[in-house]
């Protein structure tokens, strides 16, 4: 069933309550209304009458105040009437988006990422050497030293020792900031295409997954039309565009100055944009805008922010969701000069790049 040129489908599991096959289409309808509840309601209703799911034993209106009732929704105290969603619903939205783009994640003992040193206790790597003084205990290899002990005494005269022990080689734990820039300028809901509800998933999915899997890690987010300003992981539901212009150098800055704030060592920011930049304040606080090409005054400013990232050992990562080659050949100059990637990706693979190229650079950066 389509709406809006989404497409969903019911759910065919028959173990699946109404409740819990609605509340899954709810967790996804209401990122594309951009969290107001009402109209998600309104989706969902015509989405029941298609496909049947509630019935005269359990109604729609059932499934509303079951969502109330287990904490859900609230009724807005603003005197406007109508519903919004709770704490308790905004990270309900987060995990599914995170679920849904990188699939079940759980989080691991040490919730940090992997550099290449050695020594200490840290992520296993599956590759087995000889002991060293300083190695944690908890990485010997009780089954291959024994083997080794067995080589070297028989069975008979069964003794460990120190040359026999074995453990896993193991990646020493870091921690790495990140900062998340979301292009909001109008194209990005123009041409009869929706490219800011893909971006809002992915900055949920990976919100959710660094604060689980990795909670010594930082993730700033931050949006840019115009102007650029940070907002908090659980205002992006409700993330909208705006009638702005692509304002790239001001995101630039905000996220350096944000970023200068963290005390960690690898620092990075990820760029998701669908449009050339086209904006920028000028000293007098006026903006400069062209929407008509590519301006050189404003590429050759966003070069310079290159540089300036480059020099601060700042890779900048931008996920190109536009196809047109001009933008394209732009992006490639401006990572050349940052050194950090360009990926030309459609909104299919979006999370799954962004998903990839964290642990990638991770790994990277902590060498």
């Amino acid at each position: 069933m389509y709406m809006r040129g989404i497409l969903f489908s019911a759910h065919s599991n028959s173990q699946s309550s109404p409740f819990d096959t609605l509340l899954g289409l709810f967790k996804e309808v209401i990122v594309h209304t951009s969290g107001e509840v009402d109209e998600a309601l309104d989706w969902l209703r015509q989405l029941d009458q298609h496909y049947n799911i509630t019935n005269d034993e359990y109604t729609f209106e059932d499934f509303i105040q079951e969502l109330k009732d287990k904490g859900y929704l609230r009724d807005n105290s603003d005197g406007q009437g109508g519903m919004g969603l709770t704490s308790k619903a905004e990270g309900a939205v987060r995990k599914a988006a995170m679920d849904q783009l990188f699939g079940t994640l759980k989080k691991g003992d040490s919730g940090e990422h992997q550099s290449d040193s050695p020594m200490g206790k840290g992520d296993s790597t599956g590759d087995f050497r000889s002991f060293q003084f300083g190695d944690a205990l908890d990485n010997i290899v009780m089954n291959e030293s024994l083997k080794n002990a067995l080589v070297s005494g028989g069975i008979d005269e069964l003794r460990l020792t120190q040359e026999d022990l074995v453990v896993e080689e193991a990646y020493q734990n870091t921690s790495l900031s990140t900062v998340l820039m979301i292009d909001i300028s109008h194209s990005m809901i123009l041409y009869g295409e929706d490219r800011i509800t893909p971006a809002k998933m992915v900055a949920m999915a990976l919100a959710e997954w660094i604060t689980t899997k990795y909670p010594k890690d930082t993730l700033d987010i931050i949006v840019y039309g115009n102007e650029s300003w940070p907002i908090q992981i659980k205002d992006l539901p409700y993330l909208q565009v705006g009638p702005y212009h692509t304002n790239f150098v001001a995101g630039l800055e905000l996220a350096m100055g944000l970023l200068k704030r963290r005390k960690s060592a690898n620092k990075q920011i990820f760029n998701i944009t669908d449009g050339k930049p086209s904006c920028l304040v000028e000293p007098d606080g006026s903006f400069y805008k062209n929407s008509f090409g590519l301006d050189p005054y404003i590429t050759g400013k966003c070069l310079e922010m290159a540089a300036k990232t480059k020099k601060a050992k700042i890779p900048v990562n931008t996920f190109m969701i536009a196809k047109d080659a001009y933008l394209q050949h732009f992006i490639r100059s401006f990572s050349e000069i940052n050194g950090g990637n360009a990926y030309y990706t459609g909104l299919n693979k979006l999370g799954q790049l962004i998903f990839s190229d964290y642990q990638q650079q991770k790994k990277r950066n902590s060498k």
